[in-house]
């Protein structure tokens, strides 16, 4: 067997397992003493907890504990990965409709069920917020208590944080506009939606823990633990089996630590499977509400945008504020523009706390930017293409002044999608067109450490701590193993999701995975090529820089050129034993950003659609949708074609059909998946068409970037623009529901026979 080469798309590694159901996640291990575990919770927003009362959960059989905050250290700790505002559990109060007040412990799921239905919480009804308008009046509750807010400006309101960015002198710039226009758009709460429902595990571990979570971040984990139990980092190991999906929303703890508590109390492992219900109080998406300014000079420049968003983030910040801000960062878009200014706000309410997920906080404001820009377009009576071609940033451009150029032919891709659709030529009657581009921020810090082993037999080993949750790393990187060390791809072992045995990896996240651990694994086969080289050398009886090592073989001098296996072989002898590399990638912070780093690369996407309305029912038909993503190198192409198009049809999911709905006490009405949809086969686009720029110009190995999210930064306008043009309607709330729809072309004709 040969190699596997970078740039071919061999069988998933892993991927057997994944689609037999022999991989087993964190739900699926059962350790013989194992307990179940059960989150209390009251059926409100926001709640004063007046008591509780476990007595008659403790009465029934095969119940071991019931554990509320009375019952931590105290005060109750608290965490957060940006700011420590959550409690282990509810202390005093409920901030959101799901928020655990406690945790039972019994023998199976069923007895943990109905001891939880038994704990009776005695609570008092509060005001709540769960809009953006109702947290900023002027009479709104405070969601967190100024005291977790000491020091911080705004603290007295229920506005977290304010980011501002911006360069260019707007007032000089707006009179050099033919047309300004302000337009108002709205995005939902959705949840992530993974498969694999959020479960976790933990167990004593002599004088320290082990926790068994389906996380992003293992070592994210570790390090929270460690600070809530005060244990040294040593003493907490955390397994993180591979996710099934995650999407953002496995990124950061959540329920977690108090079942680390529970199966410290009890000296046994205690197991938490949430069900759909409850991942829908657990994680979600902020919604937002953003307004944009814009100005065009007759030949379609853009002259200035003006920006203000509001995320509403929920009860407690988790990583919500960090999307708030990155997100906005790059809300203008990938144009060259004269003058901006982004004011992007984290507006605290009582609901479930947001979080990350794909996109990162680019499809909120993207999603008005773009369609402001079409309503600009169509004022001046100019081609939606022509303009975005017009004002997009030439490769090496600074098009934000303070931050990394522009890393790709963006254009490219642009004219591509365009030429994919048809831009421009006839269409059935009924169908309108739209097309939009979308820009992501990757990574501005980071640190990826990884070991290779060559084996004696040239077999290879490689340790990797990110998460492989559906992206392919795997695959990624035994491929690069493969190609730098000769191995077969089945002779390649990929370890990960155990921080007793891999080494660090900061987090799996914003399409880093490829880059920074592609880095490090690729870091780590040139080191062993190095110590082979020598011992070739060595072996041969040559000058140890007269040997090369590459591509899987040894070049001797004289033109002799030998596989690797067999100079391992031969250079380890009798004792055998393995030659191991160590490879980092480390992407370092800087602190007089605004954002603590600039970009290693940025994400980049521009998507097409074709689509017709039913003036009858207000159902939309996606007929065609084309993807094209600036991905710098593939190292994998059917596993980047595969990314494209989830993303993508993830994006038609907040597009068309998903968004939380409450009741006027703010209290979820549609948890779960019969009364929140998602698109499945049926809703599809008739055609689904994804493509890639490659221009090897990315900084990951052989230059390649992340493009894992790009797909879904533009969906939304590209769609808004394509209704626009069939139906003559301008919907500027999402999702597109039949409904909404039907009731914007009812406007239309009322507004039509008046006039």
């Amino acid at each position: 067997m040969t190699a596997s080469r970078v740039g071919d798309s061999p069988a998933r590694v892993g991927g057997f397992g994944r689609v037999t159901g022999a991989q087993q996640y964190v739900a699926d291990l059962h350790p013989a003493d194992a307990l179940h575990a059960k989150l209390v919770t009251v059926d409100a927003a926001h709640a004063r907890i007046v008591s509780v009362d476990a007595s008659g959960a403790l009465a029934l059989p095969g119940v071991h504990l019931v554990l509320t905050s009375d019952d931590l250290p105290q005060p109750v700790p608290r965490f957060g990965p940006q700011n420590r505002d959550r409690p282990v559990l509810a202390v005093g109060e409920t901030k959101y409709h799901g928020d655990p007040v406690a945790i039972v412990v019994a023998d199976t799921v069923d007895q943990a069920e109905a001891a939880a239905a038994a704990v009776r919480v005695e609570h008092e009804p509060l005001p709540a917020v769960f809009t953006i308008e109702g947290a900023l009046a002027a009479d709104a509750p405070l969601v967190q208590d100024p005291s977790l807010r000491e020091g911080q400006a705004l603290a007295q309101t229920n506005v977290l944080n304010e980011h501002e960015v911006g360069w260019g002198d707007l007032d000089q710039a707006a009179r050099g506009a033919d047309v300004v226009l302000e337009r108002r758009y709205t995005f939902p709460m959705v949840t992530q939606f993974a498969i694999e429902p959020h479960a976790w595990m933990a167990a004593p571990d002599g004088d320290g823990i082990v926790v068994w979570s389906a996380i992003q971040h293992p070592y994210w984990l570790q390090r929270m633990l460690a600070g809530v139990l005060k244990l040294p980092l040593a003493r907490v190991r955390v397994v993180a089996p591979d996710p099934g999906g995650a999407f953002g929303g496995k990124q950061h703890p959540k329920y977690e630590p108090a079942l680390a508590f529970a199966a410290l109390r009890v000296g046994r492992p205690v197991k938490l499977v949430l069900t759909l219900e409850e991942t829908f109080q657990a994680v979600r998406r902020a919604a937002c509400d953003a307004t944009v300014r814009i100005g065009l000079a007759r030949d379609g420049s853009i002259c200035f945008e003006d920006i203000r968003a509001d995320y509403l983030i929920g009860a407690y910040t988790d990583i919500a504020d960090r999307v708030v801000g990155k997100g906005s960062y790059v809300g203008a878009g990938p144009y060259a523009i004269p003058a901006v200014r982004i004011r992007g706000r984290s507006i605290l309410s009582h609901t479930v706390p947001s979080t990350a997920f794909r996109g990162f906080g680019n499809p909120q404001i993207n999603w008005a930017v773009e369609s402001t820009l079409d309503e600009a377009c169509e004022a001046l009576g100019l081609d939606p293409l022509d303009v975005r071609l017009r004002n997009l940033a030439a490769k090496g451009q600074p098009f934000i002044p303070f931050d990394t150029p522009c890393d790709g032919d963006w254009a490219d891709s642009v004219r591509k999608a365009a030429d994919m659709i048809g831009w421009g030529s006839p269409m059935p009657e009924g169908r309108g067109r739209g097309i939009a581009v979308g820009i992501k921020s990757g990574p501005t810090t980071g640190l990826s450490t990884s070991i290779v082993r060559l084996l004696a037999d040239g077999s290879v080993v490689v340790y990797a701590g990110t998460s492989d949750m559906g992206q392919g790393a795997r695959t990624v990187f035994a491929q690069v193993a493969s190609q730098e060390l000769g191995a077969p791809l089945d002779w390649v072992t990929v370890v990960m999701g155990d921080t007793a045995v891999v080494p660090y990896d900061q987090q799996t996240s914003a399409s880093r995975s490829t880059v920074l651990m592609g880095n490090a694994v690729l870091n780590a086969c040139r080191d062993i090529q190095r110590k082979l080289a020598a011992m070739a050398a060595r072996v041969h009886g040559v000058e140890a820089g007269a040997v090369a090592v590459e591509g899987g073989v040894v070049r001797l001098p004289g033109g002799a050129v030998l596989p690797i296996a067999d100079v391992v072989a031969a250079s380890l002898g009798r004792l055998g034993g393995e030659i191991t590399g160590l490879g980092e990638a480390r992407k370092e912070a800087d602190p007089s950003h605004p954002l603590g780093g600039s970009a290693a690369f940025f994400e980049f996407n521009c998507t097409a659609i074709e689509a017709s309305v039913d003036e009858d029912t207000g159902d939309v038909t996606i007929h065609r949708h084309v993807t094209v993503s600036d991905v710098g190198k593939a190292l994998n192409p059917l596993q980047v074609t595969m990314q494209d198009e989830g993303a993508a049809i993830m994006g038609l999911g907040h597009t068309l059909m998903e968004h939380y709905l409450f009741d006027d006490e703010g209290r979820i009405r549609n948890l779960g998946a019969i009364d929140y949809r998602i698109p499945t086969s049926m809703d599809l686009p008739r055609s689904l068409e994804s493509a890639f720029v490659e221009h090897e110009d990315g900084p990951g190995p052989f230059g390649a970037k992340g493009m894992s999210e790009g797909a879904l930064l533009c969906v939304a306008p590209a769609v808004g623009a394509a209704i626009h043009a069939a139906a003559r309607v301008r919907i500027r709330d999402l999702p597109f529901s039949p409904e909404r729809v039907w009731r914007a072309i009812q406007e239309r004709d009322r507004g039509e026979a008046g006039a």
